[in-house]
């Protein structure tokens, strides 16, 4: 996916540490994405509904309602399904990859850190295989 098909797309992000959703902002605004921000669930939803984001980067590690929750939310609504999602977290250990792939059927998964590119990476090839789809 080119620069300009890129253009205009929205990513939300939702993700309990205003630092990181500014991250994010900086990053992916950088590449011409409108960029989302929602630090809890709820709010997260909210604007999954309202908006119909391209793509949604989802933090696992959340007070009151986790990532988890809000994927399972996503996957069972008519209106939120189809969007896919990176998720987002700290942790590093090989069983959450195993299950964010293969269990709950995540579009791709992102440790923190992580650089720039690496982001743009995921961001690129969950985006071009929607659009293949």
């Amino acid at each position: 996916m080119g620069k300009d098909e890129e253009k205009g797309k929205t990513i939300l992000c939702i993700e309990d540490e205003a630092g990181m959703l500014d991250l994010f902002r900086l990053i992916l605004e950088r590449r011409g994405f409108r960029v989302l921000g929602a630090l809890d669930a709820q709010t997260g939803l909210d604007l999954m509904q309202k908006e119909k984001p391209a793509l949604v980067l989802l933090d696992i590690m959340m007070p009151q309602v986790d990532g988890w929750e809000v994927f399972r939310q996503m996957k069972t609504d008519e209106n939120l399904k189809d969007i896919p999602v990176i998720i987002v977290t700290a942790r590093t250990q090989p069983i959450d990859v195993i299950l964010a792939r293969h269990v709950a059927k995540v579009d791709d998964y992102i440790t923190k850190p992580f650089g720039p590119q690496e982001l743009w990476q995921r961001v690129d090839q969950v985006l071009s295989r929607k659009k293949g789809a």
